[in-house]
């Protein structure tokens, strides 16, 4: 299904979906390679190919659209391996009046379609000669719909900005950073869920049921 609403070859896949992603987990990711746009398997939590070693790569699962050419460790990224993260929705969570709860929301689009993040790849040597893939999220400033759960959401790219960004032969950085913007507020909608998500140890559909907030 999302080969499918990429238009896209299958290059690998995951054979189960989760719906509760954690930083360094496999993630599919959409990416055009040898003239071909395809789907494909990255691990989410970027590692610069010039990095030492991959420690840090859980604290680089975002990347601010606002410090993409400024930051070394995603300006080459975004000029040269940009790709597009799925995602059926994200979670984000609001706190309560007693100022120590977090009631967590999982964010959708109102249409059902999913989303296509905006994403960055890098490839690093591993010590025994491999290749790790891997791969950063791009934010923005959030929307209507975001902001009373957090100031900051993942830019969600149109199909009409696709091609453009997912072109490894296009490096127009000014023209790019264009699209890293909110996406409509009417695009999202937003329910309150379980806290089972709070523990990754959870994961299955029930996570994204409404419940009372």
């Amino acid at each position: 299904m999302i080969a499918a609403y990429f238009d896209a070859a299958i290059r690998d896949t995951l054979e189960e979906p989760s719906w509760n992603v954690a930083p360094t987990d496999a993630v599919h990711a959409v990416l055009e390679a040898e003239d071909e746009r395809c789907l494909d398997v990255l691990r989410w939590g970027l590692v610069p190919w010039w990095s030492k070693d991959a420690r840090r790569a859980s604290r680089m699962i975002n990347a601010r659209a606002e410090t993409l050419v400024s930051k070394p460790a995603f300006r080459e990224a975004f000029q040269k391996r940009r790709c597009i993260v799925p995602a059926d929705g994200f979670y984000e969570w609001r706190a309560l009046e007693d100022g120590k709860t977090r009631q967590p929301h999982v964010i959708r689009r109102a249409d059902g379609d999913p989303m296509a993040f905006a994403g960055l790849g890098a490839i690093w040597r591993t010590p025994d000669g491999g290749r790790l893939r891997t791969c950063s999220i791009v934010t923005t400033r959030a929307n209507d719909t975001v902001a009373p759960l957090h100031d900051r959401m993942p830019v969600i790219l149109p199909p009409a900005a696709w091609d453009a960004w997912l072109d490894p032969a296009n490096w127009d950085t000014v023209t790019l950073a264009r699209v890293l913007v909110p996406a409509p507020a009417k695009l999202l909608t937003a329910h309150p869920v379980s806290d089972l998500v709070n523990s990754v140890r959870n994961n299955g559909p029930e996570l994204v049921a409404e419940v009372a907030g």
